[in-house]
Formats: structure tokens, C-alpha cells, sequence
């Protein structure tokens, strides 16, 4: 059987000392795999990502990538290894132009500039016009687009999003979330935290509703968003109608 490209193993960690946010957290990531993280505010999602990209202590437990224990490791070697991030916020370098935004995605493989820059030029062909544009003039959509593609530049094999969507517009929102579903259909397996339940689970092939720092259900985005129990606890109002444009409540935190 192959290794999952990320695994958590009943992970613990938090930002006090002895006061954990994750309590026993397990979770994993196909290659090629789509998944998002959905729960209540404080249910322990962002931290999640920030554990795994060395950013909060883990104090038990194991984050496993390619078959290799990355417990603990800081985000340079996590990056060199091939864990790409996109923190929520001041996730581009705003006085810097898209390009040199994209070299610093790259700067432990110089090398790596050329062909990553098609790669990602590829998904987003308007960043090729734009290359010499500074990354401050650009709308909250455009400036995620950035962060997303300079996470690409070292080819990662996974890649953490961390509520991608969050204070977009309506319409920019629609925009991150067709960007990340043509990512991973570009072969790039992605972990995503999303504020944005419902949204989330149409675009992911599996997900994890997290509460008090656990996986309290896990399953397809299709069979989440249809279960009784997570519309009742997790996605307010939600129906099983798809046909509403009414979004789910933000449960993210």
C-alpha cells in the first residue's frame, strides 16, 4: 500500500505551555488528494496547518511526510523537504513585484525559477502579464493567487492552505476556490482549512470536521455536506437543497 504524502498521528499542540489546542488530532493526505478541514470557531483547524509547518509547538504525537517523521522541524527545512504554506494573512511580499514574489518562493532552489515559472504561469496565465506589478496594488483574489503560486515554486508535495477565502468578495471567493481545485488538478495534493464550510466541501475529495482539537468526522465532501448530524452541529442552517446561493455560517477559527 502506498505511504500517505501527509499523516498525522494523534497530534497534540498548542501556543501556552500546557494548555493544548490539538488533543489528539489524526488526519492524512493522498497523493493527488483534495482535503479540507472544516469545525467550529477554536476547534484547533489553523493551528492544524501551523503545527505541521513548524509555527506551534507539537507536544505528542507525529506529522509524517512522504514516510518521513517531520515532527518539529522549522519551516525551512519543511519547505525544502516539500511542504508548501499560505498563511491566512501577509502572505505576499507587498513592496515586491509578482516576479520577485515567486523568486522568493524559490530562493533555497534558484534553479528551480525557470521551469516553476512556466508551471505556474500555466495555471494562471494573467500572472504572466503581470510579472512586473507590484504585489501591494493587487485585489485580496489576485494577492492569493500570488501566495498560492509562490507556495508552488518548490514543487511541493503538499500544499497548506489556510482559509483562502477569507475577507474575499463573493466573486473573489468563487475565484480562490476554482484556483485551488485547478492546483490539485495539476497533480498538487492540498490540505485546506476553510471558513467557508459549505464551499469546501464541494470542491474537496475528502474532508475533516475538527472539534476541541479533534477529527470529529471524517469523510467524502459529498457525504459530509449531505450528513444530518454535521448540518446540524456544524453547518447552521444548511440544507441538503445544492440549489440554495446561501452560504453556511463562518466556521472558521
Amino acid at each position: 500500500m502506498a505511504e500517505h504524502v501527509l499523516e498525522t498521528q494523534d497530534l497534540y499542540a498548542g501556543y501556552i505551555p500546557g494548555v493544548n489546542i490539538l488533543n489528539g488530532c489524526t488526519t492524512y493526505v493522498d497523493k493527488g488528494e483534495l482535503v479540507g478541514i472544516i469545525g467550529p470557531n477554536g476547534a484547533g483547524k489553523s493551528t492544524l496547518l501551523k503545527a505541521l509547518f513548524g509555527l506551534v509547538s507539537i507536544r505528542g504525537g507525529k506529522a509524517i511526510l512522504n514516510g518521513e517523521e517531520i515532527t518539529g522541524l522549522k519551516a525551512d527545512d519543511l519547505v525544502a523537504k516539500g511542504v508548501g504554506f499560505v498563511p491566512q494573512n501577509e502572505n505576499v511580499f507587498q513592496t515586491l513585484t509578482i516576479e520577485e514574489n515567486l523568486q522568493m518562493g524559490c530562493f533555497q532552489r534558484p534553479d528551480l525559477f525557470n521551469s516553476r515559472l512556466d508551471f505556474v504561469c500555466e495555471l494562471f496565465p494573467e500572472l504572466r502579464k503581470r510579472l512586473k506589478q507590484r504585489a501591494g496594488s493587487l485585489s485580496g483574489g489576485e494577492r492569493q493567487m500570488v501566495a498560492m503560486s509562490r507556495a508552488l515554486m518548490m514543487d511541493p508535495s503538499i500544499l497548506l492552505l489556510d482559509e483562502p477565502s477569507a475577507g474575499l468578495s463573493p466573486v473573489r471567493q468563487d475565484e480562490t476556490f476554482l484556483n485551488v481545485a485547478r492546483i490539485n488538478a495539476a497533480g498538487v495534493s492540498v490540505f485546506m482549512v476553510e471558513q467557508n464550510a459549505r464551499r469546501c466541501l464541494q470542491i474537496c475529495d475528502r474532508a475533516y470536521v475538527l472539534d476541541q482539537g479533534k477529527d470529529a468526522y471524517v469523510g467524502s465532501g459529498k457525504d459530509l455536506l449531505n450528513d444530518p448530524k454535521v448540518i446540524a452541529l456544524y453547518l447552521g442552517t444548511l440544507a441538503t437543497d445544492h440549489t440554495t446561493t446561501s452560504s453556511a455560517p463562518n466556521v472558521g477559527g
